[in-house]
């Protein structure tokens, strides 16, 4: 099989596409041949060893992918050769085949084509476990989504809308910002050319918003933080700017606000049946036509470093996926 490979914790563009033998599942494993494969932020930072989850070299990057069962191990009961199948992995997706534990591996439902259930996951996955289980949103309420033209900020708006939400989005560039207008934002803010907290303040009659979801992390944080109504939520997910904020709990106190933490992959692992019940309700969304995941770019595994640095440097919109 052939399989993107890092050899060495590094620069993204080290990676290289090899040939390697074909994997065989132990007990309690599933092989799975790779029909697409989701790219995603840890992708970036996993390969420059700047994750908490930390591979020994050499592996291949690619932490969701979608493909048919190959082969399955002893004691595996509920997968059999020939299964559509999704999985969650950290990382060995961006290969023509991973291996996976049977815990990791969720049933394609019928009818999504590959290219979706390999983008569907994580980025969904995160989002509505962040604004139902996380936030508790409720209809009516009002979300700033930061970086909201990436792969988590059009999710988030998808998501938010459908559950009755007023979604404020939040981007660096007005093309950007179009997107997320035909995602259904109610309002946009070009941070770049806009006062953050003065727009929130201008957009929300001083009022402040209910629920802030970050990916971003960096300058914008403590505007947003600013930025929140009594009995806020602010939703950490992430720190594609590079910069984890130091922020002001006295914040916290004088708006009675909660910094909440998004650790999907922790999630699903201590929490299956929970994740399981986001899954069935994924898929209902989807076949209601209420989500619509946006595949933005298409890649070959020898161009998949190209489409991991366009996610590191923040110039991807929607999301982007490997098809091997």
């Amino acid at each position: 099989m052939k399989a993107l490979i890092c050899h060495a914790f590094g620069p993204i563009d080290q990676l290289r596409v090899e040939d390697m033998p074909d994997l065989v599942p132990g007990p309690g494993e599933v092989v799975l041949r790779v029909r697409a494969a989701g790219v995603n932020f840890p992708d970036a930072l996993i390969v420059q060893n700047l994750y908490q989850f930390k591979p020994t070299p050499p592996f291949s990057p690619g932490g969701e992918s979608a493909g048919e069962v190959l082969a399955v191990g002893e004691g595996v009961t509920r997968f059999k050769v020939g299964d559509a199948a999704i999985a969650l992995t950290i990382w060995g997706g961006f290969a023509e085949q991973v291996r996976v534990r049977e815990d990791q591996l969720f049933a394609l439902p019928e009818g999504m084509p590959f290219e979706v259930a390999g983008a569907l996951l994580l980025t969904y996955g995160t989002c509505l476990h962040a604004l139902r289980d996380r936030a508790n949103l409720q209809a009516g309420q009002t979300v700033l989504v930061l970086g909201a033209a990436g792969g988590i900020g059009t999710a988030t708006i998808e998501l938010a809308k459908a559950m009755g939400a007023r979604v404020i989005a939040a981007a660096s560039t007005a093309e950007k910002l179009d997107l997320c207008r035909r995602l259904g934002a109610d309002e946009c803010i070009n941070y770049r050319e806009q006062n953050l907290r003065d727009e929130l303040k201008r957009l929300t009659g001083g009022q402040g918003v209910d629920v802030v979801m970050d990916p971003v992390g960096g300058d914008l944080a403590e505007q947003a933080l600013r930025s929140m109504a009594w009995r806020g939520r602010y939703l950490v997910v992430g720190f594609t700017d590079g910069q984890i904020p130091r922020l002001p709990l006295n914040l916290v106190l004088l708006k009675g606000c909660a910094i909440v933490g998004v650790f999907w992959g922790d999630f699903i692992r201590r929490e299956p049946a929970a994740a399981a019940q986001d899954l069935h309700d994924l898929v209902a969304m989807y076949r209601d036509k209420r989500i619509h995941p946006l595949i933005s770019g298409r890649y070959t595994l020898q161009d998949a470093p190209q489409a991991i640095a366009a996610l590191a440097e923040r110039r991807a919109q929607g999301k982007l996926i490997v098809l091997p």
